[in-house]
């Protein structure tokens, strides 16, 4: 059925988003022994893939229910890119963002318009807290992660995948929420099933790893990363954590050392601006590389924006 639903997302958001290159990297290639590949998704509207999720939910909901009111919360990519869906189809928005939320993403919500309200020391304070204002008004609020139309478009990029090369042994995905990883590991199954679905995530804040590891969706008390992208927790009940129970084949966590040098690898060796959460995916590649060489890998370039001030501290 994903593989349906993802197509249908395709379709729909096909005239509103970049269908973003695949290419081989020759440095990261010759790092590694993988053959590698990078889906650039840093170069997607918004700096991120998170506007495929954003814009096919939007696109789903109807001319009424949009006007009742859409709410969120981010770090800053989800934000952006509902932002950024809203105000192409002319659609007030208001997103609740935590205390330690970076400048640069923030920069990128109020760009495209949204009102930005503080709230909470992490993106689950502000989850709740949208959610719960959406409830009360009967808006609508739109989950970065929890919620299906998100999930398949994000497993778009899993479909330009298909189109863009003959076939993956592995993929490797930072994981948050698990909406990327849900979605492109559950079309990718669906077409390669034997591909290795691989989730990365900073040893900092590992909510989902830790979660499959307990069997259970868990809370854990969360560390400063420089993945953001990635850091929060995962909702009770979220459709992603049993979507990654079945696709997820692999964990790596990251340090936050290794983390900045796959950052500093993009940039120096490919040229690529990249955040922390790409960062992370980066280097879950170079500390798999003697499990990986040989193998045809595809990496989620999941975006761009990361702060000055965060790149002088790294560089």
């Amino acid at each position: 059925m994903i593989k349906q639903n993802v197509a249908a997302a395709a379709e729909r958001i096909k005239e509103h988003v970049v269908q973003t290159p695949f290419e081989r990297s020759a440095m990261m290639s010759d790092l590694t022994g993988a053959d590698v590949w990078l889906k650039m998704e840093n170069q997607q509207h918004t700096g991120s893939f998170k506007f495929r999720g954003a814009m096919n939910k939007m696109l789903n909901l109807s001319e009424i229910e949009r006007e009742s009111g859409i709410y969120a919360a981010s770090t800053g990519n989800h934000g952006a890119a509902v932002a950024y869906a809203c105000q192409k189809l002319r659609v007030p928005c208001i997103i609740y963002v935590p205390e330690n939320s970076s400048d640069a993403k923030l920069a990128n919500m109020k760009n495209f318009g949204a009102e930005i309200r503080v709230h909470g020391k992490d993106c689950m304070d502000g989850e709740l807290k949208a959610r719960e204002v959406a409830d009360s008004t009967d808006g609508i609020y739109l989950s970065p992660y929890n919620d299906h139309d998100v999930i398949n478009g994000q497993g778009t990029i899993a479909l330009e995948i298909e189109s863009q090369c003959s076939g993956l042994d592995a993929v490797i995905v930072s994981v948050g929420g698990g909406g990327l990883i849900s979605g492109v590991g559950g079309y990718l199954k669906s077409v390669w099933p034997e591909i290795e679905v691989i989730a990365a995530s900073p040893e900092n804040h590992a909510v989902m790893i830790k979660s499959l590891e307990a069997g259970q969706i868990i809370k854990i008390d969360p560390v400063p990363t420089i993945s953001d992208g990635t850091a929060g927790g995962v909702e009770a009940g979220s459709v992603t954590f049993e979507m990654c129970q079945e696709y997820v084949d692999q964990m790596v966590l990251l340090t936050e050392q290794q983390i900045q040098e796959g950052i500093i690898h993009l940039i120096e060796k490919e040229r690529i601006l990249v955040e922390g959460a790409a960062g992370t995916s980066i280097a879950a590649l170079i500390k798999m590389k003697d499990q990986l060489k040989g193998k045809r890998v595809g990496i989620v370039v999941c975006g761009r924006n990361i702060s000055l001030e965060v790149l002088r501290k790294i560089l």
